[in-house]
């Protein structure tokens, strides 16, 4: 039987982010995600629902989401799902996350509180944890900003 896990959320970060390392020096961060959905009811009212999502990320990803994120910026998270089960007091527990593979910074930096902050432009730009192990000499990701110019290599995040 074929199985498939791939996860594409778009939402506001809800608090600010805190870049931790492990023993082995790899650097990890847990973010939560607010992915908001409006719909409506029976009755033609709209009704907005928050759904609160724990994410994992690895690496330069949670390196560039520490340095150019925080609370409230837009971003697009792919990955996977992870089932994290553990135990307390004798009682079972578990929990669904997702595993970051690929961040993107929607939005523009200086674009107000819900911007990624600062005050040079930054159109949306792409993270996927495998260009940076497999980087070019600059080790410029790629630009989802349709042919935007590159930043000057003295503001590029990595």
């Amino acid at each position: 039987m074929a199985s498939f896990n791939r996860v594409i959320l778009v939402g506001n970060i809800t608090r600010d982010i805190d870049l931790k390392y492990t023993q082995s020096g790899l650097p990890v961060t847990e973010i939560g995600l607010a992915v908001n959905d409006r719909r409506k009811t029976q009755s033609g009212e709209w009704v907005e629902e928050t759904t609160f999502v724990d994410v994992t990320m690895w690496g330069r990803t949670a390196e560039v989401a520490s340095e150019y994120l925080s609370k409230g910026a837009p971003v697009l998270i792919e990955g996977r799902l992870k089932l994290d089960t553990w135990e307390t007091d004798g009682q079972k527990r578990s929990k669904l996350r997702v595993v970051c593979e690929r961040m993107q910074m929607l939005g523009t930096r200086g674009a107000g509180s819900g911007g990624a902050g600062g005050g040079k432009d930054r159109a949306s730009q792409r993270f996927d944890e495998s260009e940076f192990s497999q980087s070019t000499s600059t080790g410029v990701a790629e630009s989802d900003a349709g042919g935007a110019p590159s930043p000057p290599e003295d503001d590029i995040p990595f």
